[in-house]
């Protein structure tokens, strides 16, 4: 399929050379799973050196209960190495693989995603809709479907990525490119999105909390960041859709195996035909039930309260939903297409979805121990508050302050992931702190997600590293190698182009004073 050594000979220029030099530096890491051993060997001799010299933070942490105020916490170093936590490591080996956050999330989507892909659904809806447009106006539609998932949280990711590559397959493009773009623009999308999700439910929480605490009077409602976040789905998709149809081609191939020309030549069959209608009419059926268990106010998938955020049947439950989509979907395309010829013809697809996953079940082993190692010893913690303290030395105020604020966050990120976590820790410090330089609640956070957004592609500890590496495998010729290196090479640019885009929109929002959300002002 064509890596950065696949690339157009000639003069080579400086960002083209560091991306390669990237990529040379991250591949002559070992295996991911080797690497991952590493790490979590490093991570305890690190935890029994800290604890033994006593090193330890005192913050002020917030309460997902925004009725509790915050209160002191001072955290040691835990010593990883000493007797009781060696027997709850022993005890606890196989519910820590177990319950890994991915594990079974990327299992569920795999066997949806796989089977929709292997009945031909993806192929003939490509065909039917998409051979006839640009290349770049199928990229932003990608992009932009890659930031709405984010209303299926962390699923959105496995979904925008394998999306991604089986779009760009049945394009006759790079599949690789494919689920590197749908990848980036995934976790764009923790800053971005047209609808309302869940995680603006929990970190307008979070906020509440540390205002309350501190007596701020604002609006702290799970819409204070929306307005932002629905221009920034069309500049997070804008440029996606630069950096893959400009930049990566400088690196990778476009192409794919498919010759895209002949692709396009081909006419649906008239049986190709009436399996897309019968999924038509399967995803009608199926929306319109998912509308009659949300919309009245007693609906089956709302909470007691009648309610749909920040959590509820319908938010917890996405994941299960989405598979069943997928099924129906795929079922209604199959048997209209002959595909699916009787009932034993289900669990093969589904099992052919699961086939390229494998690599990763492999990864993930080593991969749950170690942040687990991490988040146990307290490191990223110490870490987290440590940095947050350098920057409120530093004395900044108005956009400087929202620009080295999103840039603390952004290299926090690349060591802790869990954006609640680090809202919890960094709330009670610079809510406060910002807002007696006139800064709302809204700013702060807003700044804080999209740093929080901007490195996640990149984070050597995302859970979804191995994961992306995993669907790449899939799609990767005889002869070459997908490491962590090319990966990281891969979703640098993209990373590049989500920080300064964001930037210059959060700028251009602070200098002309537009609201982030309903009632929301930037200022107190």
């Amino acid at each position: 399929m064509g890596t950065s050594k696949e690339v157009k000979k000639g003069k080579i220029g400086r960002f083209q050379r560091f991306i390669n030099f990237v990529e040379r530096v991250g591949n002559k890491l070992p295996h991911p799973f080797m690497l991952f051993v590493s790490l979590a060997i490093i991570v305890l001799i690190i935890s029994f050196v800290c604890n033994k010299l006593g090193v330890s933070v005192t913050y002020m942490t917030a309460s997902k209960n925004a009725a509790e105020t915050t209160k002191e916490v001072t955290v040691t170093v835990r010593n990883l190495l000493e007797a009781d936590y060696i027997r709850s490591f022993l005890t606890d080996f196989v519910d820590t693989y177990v319950s890994f956050p991915p594990l079974g999330l990327i299992m569920i989507m795999m066997l949806g995603i796989g089977y929709l892909q292997d009945t031909g659904f993806f192929n003939a809806l490509m065909r039917k809709t998409l051979l006839g447009a640009p290349a770049y106006t199928v990229t932003f539609v990608l992009a932009v479907v890659g930031v709405c998932a984010n209303i299926a949280s962390n699923a959105g990711i496995v979904f925008a990525a394998s999306i991604g590559a089986a779009i760009f397959a049945a394009l006759g493009r790079n599949p690789i490119l494919g689920a590197v773009a749908g990848y980036a623009a995934g976790h764009g999308g923790f800053t971005a999105n047209l609808m309302v999700a869940g995680t603006d439910g929990l970190l307008a929480g979070i906020t509440e909390s540390a205002c309350k605490s501190m007596g701020i009077e604002a609006p702290t409602h799970p819409l204070i960041n929306w307005f932002f976040m629905i221009v920034a789905t069309f500049v997070i998709a804008a440029s996606v859709t630069f950096v893959t149809e400009k930049i990566m081609p400088k690196f990778i191939k476009l192409e794919g195996d498919v010759d895209a020309s002949e692709l396009k030549k081909q006419e649906l069959t008239p049986i190709e035909n009436k399996g897309l209608k019968n999924a038509l009419i399967a995803f009608v059926v199926f929306l319109v039930l998912i509308l009659i268990f949300t919309i009245p106010q007693n609906g089956l998938l709302r909470n007691e309260a009648g309610n749909i955020l920040p959590k509820s049947p319908f938010t917890k439950g996405i994941v299960a939903i989405l598979f069943f989509l997928f099924v129906t979907l795929g079922t209604a395309y199959g048997i209209g297409a002959k595909v699916i010829k009787n009932h034993k013809s289900i669990p093969k697809f589904m099992a052919n979805g699961l086939k390229g996953s494998i690599s990763f079940f492999v990864v993930a082993l080593p991969a749950a121990y170690f942040i687990g190692f991490f988040k146990a010893s307290n490191l990223a913690t110490i870490i987290a508050v440590k940095g947050a303290n350098l920057l409120q030395s530093l004395n900044f105020s108005g956009i400087p302050l929202a620009i080295s604020f999103v840039i603390l966050t952004g290299f926090l990120n690349l060591f802790l992931t869990s954006g609640s976590s680090k809202w919890l820790i960094l709330a009670p410090i610079f809510v406060p702190m910002f807002s007696i330089m006139n800064f709302s609640p809204a700013l702060t956070q807003l700044a804080y997600r999209i740093g929080d957004s901007v490195t996640n592609p990149i984070s050597p500890i995302n859970y979804f590293l191995p994961m992306l590496i995993a669907i790449l495998q899939q799609y990767k010729g005889d002869n070459e190698d997908i490491g962590i290196g090319t990966v990281i090479s891969m979703t640098l640019p993209y990373s590049i182009m989500f920080l300064i885009s964001l930037v210059l929109l959060l700028v251009i929002w602070m200098l002309i004073g537009l609201p982030l959300g309903p009632g929301t002002p930037l200022w107190l």
